[in-house]
């Protein structure tokens, strides 16, 4: 990049900085196989709702699952129509709202803090090796996140507009309308975070105003438009799901630990270190001055009493505090905390090429460092580290270092084209170790072994899952399997279905009785019945399952 790109690149962020960070946030979209258990089941998902036409009743190997609401589903039912079955085409979605989540940041803060606060913003949520590498799954926390901080950063930006004003009633109800989606992606918590975040606000400036410019009844009618229909006619279609998701799946899951994710009180604290590492000094002095209330006074024309930036940082803390206390605790779940601070870090900070060289410092130590603990993690587990892993490793370092060059001496002119290699560098360098971690053992996904049983398997083989569930199993085979002694995250949908249901010996019994057959079984459920005799030959395996033909 040269002094044109700079100058180019100057006012807003022009075209080719963000087609720069795209090429890179996409560039390993198709790379990596799907992953166990979450990527293969929110691939599976959409792919049974597409072959069906049902796209009320969410089912998972043809099982009613009403664990999550149906958005993501649908949208990556309709990448498969588009584009077919593909690794990326599972991944478009979340992947893509979570990308998402780095120009809505810099327009936030663009809009009130100005362009250089906003380019500091971009490049801690870029550099943040725990925001890309989830941003990067197959998950639902991906596109949560998105909805949940446009909701939160609209509400920020009508609180500082003139009360009562046109602009404020369009951010408001922008607001209200992702807090929908938000609902309709991953359920009703976007209602706790952000309702105890206003909460807290009030009481701590004891200001009352925020709830009066609220626009509760055109947002109201707005948010139940987007997000009840889908509800109501689930729950008519299908009696139970109220009580299981709603009693089950939110209340139950936070006040115990029924789906055995029992983790201590302090789990997230070392993920969201993790987060914030390579802007931790900056987040620090950011958080201060935010709670001091610098800042609260913008573009000269809004209500200089409401504080956005101490809002953000209450609503971050309201998220770790309401995930810290729940009984069932996943790495992902305090992502939309990593977008709000970083806005948070960049309008308080304005030495975009100083911010830049510091984060990319800091990063190409942590990729490194992480690299290095990936390699001798499988060494120590006496496994073969693939070469792939190597240059997966090596590319990665490569990345980082790239990072630290361009910001070694920067110029003034040159802080935007610095801030944006240093984005896209990090973005690269934490994508190749996610690519590292997917290859080196033990296996994390049902690709090979699909692929390599395949040839065994004909269109109409009966096909049976023994002993477990492999989640990727499905979506690689495009087929779903008879669970035969497994029950795990799909008891809900068994108790609905009864009829599904396969004991082990009924299974054996009718194995044995002969024909075409191919079954994923549980490795020591696979010794055990091959002692007593199971016919079969072995036609794949991996760490966590045999592959078996009755032929």
């Amino acid at each position: 990049m040269d002094l044109r790109l700079g100058q180019g690149l100057r006012g807003r962020l022009g075209w080719l900085a963000w087609i720069i960070l795209a090429a890179a946030w996409f560039a390993t979209l198709q790379v990596r196989p799907l992953l166990d258990p979450d990527e293969g089941r929110y691939a599976e998902i959409p792919r049974e709702m597409l072959a069906s036409g049902d796209w009320i009743t969410p089912r998972f190997n043809d099982l009613k699952y009403f664990e999550k609401p149906p958005l993501q589903y649908w949208t990556t039912a309709v990448a498969y129509e588009a584009f077919g079955l593909r690794q990326w085409s599972s991944r478009l979605w979340s992947v893509a709202l979570a990308f998402a989540c780095l120009p809505l940041v810099f327009a936030w803060v663009s809009s009130l803090y100005g362009r250089d606060s906003a380019l500091v913003a971009l490049t801690a949520l870029a550099v943040s090796p725990f925001f890309v590498i989830v941003g990067h799954l197959n998950l639902l926390d991906g596109s949560f996140t998105l909805w949940l901080t446009a909701a939160v950063l609209a509400f920020t930006r009508a609180q500082t507009l003139p009360p009562a004003s046109s602009a404020e009633r369009r951010w408001m109800l922008g607001a209200w309308g992702a807090g929908a989606l938000a609902v309709l992606t991953k359920g009703i918590v976007v209602g706790v975070l952000a309702g105890a975040a206003l909460i807290l606000y009030t009481l701590s400036e004891r200001d009352t105003r925020t709830w009066r410019r609220l626009h509760p009844g055109a947002g109201l009618a707005l948010f139940t438009a987007i997000a009840a229909p889908w509800f109501v006619v689930v729950s008519l279609r299908n009696p139970s799901f109220p009580g299981f998701f709603f009693v089950h799946e939110h209340f139950t899951r936070f006040l115990t630990t029924v789906h055995q994710r029992a983790e201590p009180w302090w789990y997230f604290l070392p993920l969201l270190l993790l987060g914030v590492l390579p802007w931790i000094a900056h987040l620090a002095r950011a958080c201060r001055r935010a709670w001091a209330g610098d800042g609260a006074a913008v573009s000269g024309a809004g209500t200089p009493q409401f504080k956005p930036l101490k809002f953000l940082l209450i609503f971050a803390a309201v998220t770790l505090v309401f995930f810290s206390a729940s009984g069932s605790k996943l790495a992902p779940y305090i992502l939309p905390m990593l977008p709000v601070l970083a806005a948070v870090t960049g309008a308080c900070s304005g030495a975009g090429g100083e911010f830049a060289r510091h984060a990319a410092r800091i990063g190409a130590g942590l990729v490194g460092v992480i690299a290095a603990g990936l390699l001798v993690y499988s060494a120590q587990r006496n496994s073969y580290v693939p070469h792939q892993a190597l240059w997966w490793a090596l590319a990665g370092a490569l990345a980082a270092l790239v990072a630290v060059a361009v910001t070694f001496r920067t110029r003034p002119a040159m802080q935007i084209p610095a801030a944006i290699v240093t984005a896209a560098s990090a973005i690269l360098a934490w994508q190749c170790l996610l690519c590292e971690y997917t290859v080196i053992p033990p296996t994390r996904s049902a690709r090979d072994l699909v692929s390599t049983a395949r040839p065994f398997i004909g269109a109409h083989t009966p096909l049976y899952s023994v002993g477990q569930y492999r989640e990727t199993v499905s979506p690689y085979l495009g087929r779903t399997l008879q669970l035969v002694g497994y029950e795990g995250e799909l008891q809900f949908g068994l108790q609905e279905q009864p009829d599904q249901r396969m004991a082990l010996p009924e299974f054996a019994a009718r194995w044995s009785a002969g024909g075409e057959a191919v079954a994923f079984f549980d490795p020591g459920v696979w010794d055990e019945w091959r002692r007593r005799g199971l016919p079969g030959r072995v036609i794949a395996a991996d760490n966590y399952t045999v592959a078996v033909s009755r032929l």
